[in-house]
């Protein structure tokens, strides 16, 4: 494992890297004359594309830290490391809202987004639950799934070594009994006698063994690959070449399953207090090898399995509550109950048929049309009405609303690495994060002004946020605005009077947004704040799927986002921007093509 010290931390300054951009940067002030800020203050700064095997290797550090105190310190670094990039703006830590019929009961749900419908009963003497969660989703396989719709719909059709009850607390779920070791480095789980997939086959641990090592697998290109991490040789697994080819191709994770297929031993790398949230975590769910193979023998398209022949279990094969039954792209999906789910006498519900829309205002008609039991979501203009309504419900996530922006954007053309950051962070001041969530979220959310959100612990059972990176109130605005002037001035840029940018000196770049709803009307008072000190920011609306995969690939300027924590520990929303994490939308360490 590679090793970080203080020292370079401290030594990493400007690595050379010259962007380009689609609107010219103002002229470089003769370092004589001015020094940006980003050059005198950020003693944390590191270059996010040519550098940053730093903050990679700092990752590295944490993930096998065993000292918690010193964990904590690191991931305070890590965090300073990302907000000095400025790549990452926060603009307030999450709430849900939806819309639920007062004889829909037993839903529950947990900090981390997701809500489990499996034990729900209809108190109205129906047999189908009508739910809206989202458009269309972009992936069902749960290895390949980076979205909080798609990992509801993975819980709700299938089952883990562990799960949440409706207290938040983590239970075993196909796991019967579980021993650790005493240095915490091996995991012996026992499963449940009976298991079976929905189409009768039995499930054992060689199920897992398979799932596990196809998850970590680069070939499969799970966005949540990195997962895996704290299992033993999923280190040699991931190895790449200067030409990136893996270098051991056929090392696996150190998994195995017992002759009878009964017990699942798990050795790792380093102790992981967290380990068994990552049993309870989607990509960690097994998926059956017959169909996935089936409908993929060239191994080009892992997914496959569970995008098409999803008639009556014939490829969708999982083991849940809910068997993927009819989708009718962009309109509707039928699950129907798996009466081989090791659970199935506590499921009443026999069918859950979810309306797949991205428009938030026909959602709620058909919710107030009695269409629809259950509405993840509620137009910006309603809100305000549904105020003490017992059918709307505001709940607390563990997460963060926030802006990326690409560190390989056009927009940073001919700026050094610093001077890319400053004007990023500056950017972030000219936001009323105020105004947001009291006008257009109207949900109790917060200004964030930090990454980690609010609530999440430190893995020694304090809470791990500190400090704000920025004042995020209403009473610093006006001047924050001020010191985002300043800032952009340190770098060339040149203002009026009046607080706008000066012609000599234009800045203009395009904001991506998925739709529906809530997402564009953050981003419309983003404009306006950017307007009002002469900026020209342009909105590029999309749908869902096209949104995430544009992102993903780094096909824009700034783009929302948000992150919601699939575990209470800091590290969930760090190692997320290592260099070969497929959620590192910011394309830090991704050099420009």
């Amino acid at each position: 494992m590679k090793k970080l010290t203080a020292l370079v931390l401290a030594l990493v300054m400007c690595f050379g890297l010259v962007a380009c951009g689609s609107t010219p940067a103002p002229s470089s002030t003769p370092a004589s004359e001015s020094t940006s800020q980003a050059e005198t203050t950020n003693e944390n700064f590191v270059d996010p594309v040519n550098g940053w095997d730093v903050y990679d290797e700092l990752i590295d550090q944490i993930r096998t830290e065993t000292d918690l105190e010193k964990r904590a310190e690191m991931m305070h670094q890590a965090e300073d490391i990302l907000m000095e990039t400025g790549a990452i703006l926060p603009l307030y830590f999450y709430t849900d809202i939806y819309l639920q019929k007062d004889y829909l009961t037993n839903v529950y749900w947990t900090p981390f987004g997701y809500k489990y419908f499996m034990f729900a009963e209809l108190g109205n003497g129906a047999d189908t639950l009508h739910a809206y969660l989202a458009s269309e989703p972009d992936k069902l396989d749960p290895a390949l799934n980076s979205t909080v719709d798609g990992a509801i719909l993975a819980i709700n059709s299938f089952a883990g070594l562990f799960t949440y009850n409706a207290d938040h607390e983590q239970i075993p779920d196909l796991v019967d009994t579980y021993e650790v070791s005493e240095d915490g480095m091996t995991y012996t789980f026992t499963l449940k006698d009976g298991l079976k997939w929905s189409n009768g086959e039995p499930l054992d641990a060689s199920d897992f063994v398979y799932s596990w090592n196809r998850a970590a697998d680069p070939v499969t290109a799970s966005d949540y690959g990195y997962m895996f991490a704290p299992i033993k040789g999923y280190d040699e697994m991931t190895e790449m070449d200067a030409e990136g080819n893996l270098v051991n191709p056929d090392a696996t994770l150190a998994v195995t399953a017992s002759e009878d297929g009964k017990t699942l031993t798990v050795e790792l790398s380093f102790p992981c207090a967290y380990f068994l949230d990552l049993c309870a975590f989607p990509t960690y769910f097994p998926v059956y090898q017959e169909a996935v193979e089936a409908a993929d023998p060239e191994g080009t398209n892992p997914g496959a399995w569970a995008l098409e022949g999803t008639d009556k279990n014939e490829n969708f094969v999982c083991n849940g509550a809910y068997v993927l039954t009819a989708w009718n792209h962009n309109s509707s999906m039928t699950y129907e109950k798996n009466p081989n789910y090791h659970r199935a006498d506590e499921v009443k519900i026999e069918k859950q048929e979810f309306m797949l829309s991205s428009d938030e205002t026909a959602t709620f008609a058909a919710y107030n049309a009695g269409n629809l039991d259950f509405s993840d979501g509620v137009p910006t203009a309603e809100i305000a009405g549904l105020q003490g309504n017992p059918e709307y419900h505001v709940i607390e996530n563990l997460g963060t609303y926030y802006v990326s922006f690409n560190v390989n954007s056009p927009m940073f053309d001919g700026m050094s690495p610093e001077d890319a950051a400053t004007l990023r962070k500056a950017l972030a001041l000219f936001i009323d994060r105020d105004y947001i969530v009291t006008n257009v979220g109207q949900a109790d959310q917060v200004p964030a002004g930090s990454f980690i959100p609010a609530g999440c612990l430190d893995g020694t059972g304090k809470e791990f946020k500190n400090k704000d990176y920025f004042d995020p109130s209403a009473e610093a605005f006006e001047s924050n605005v001020q010191e985002g002037i300043a800032m952009m001035e340190s770098i060339g840029y040149k203002f009026d009077d009046n607080g706008m940018l000066s012609s000599e000196t234009p800045l203009s770049f395009t904001y991506l947004v998925n739709t529906p709803g809530i997402n564009v009307d953050v981003a419309v008072a983003i404009q306006a704040d950017m307007a009002a000190v002469g900026i020209d920011m342009q909105i590029s609306e999309m749908e869902w799927n096209v949104f995430l995969n544009d992102r993903k690939a780094g096909n824009f300027d700034v783009a929302r986002n948000g992150w919601l924590m699939d575990y209470n520990d800091p590290l969930n929303m760090l190692e997320m921007w290592t260099s070969d994490s497929g959620n590192n939308d910011c394309q830090f360490g991704k050099p420009k093509a």
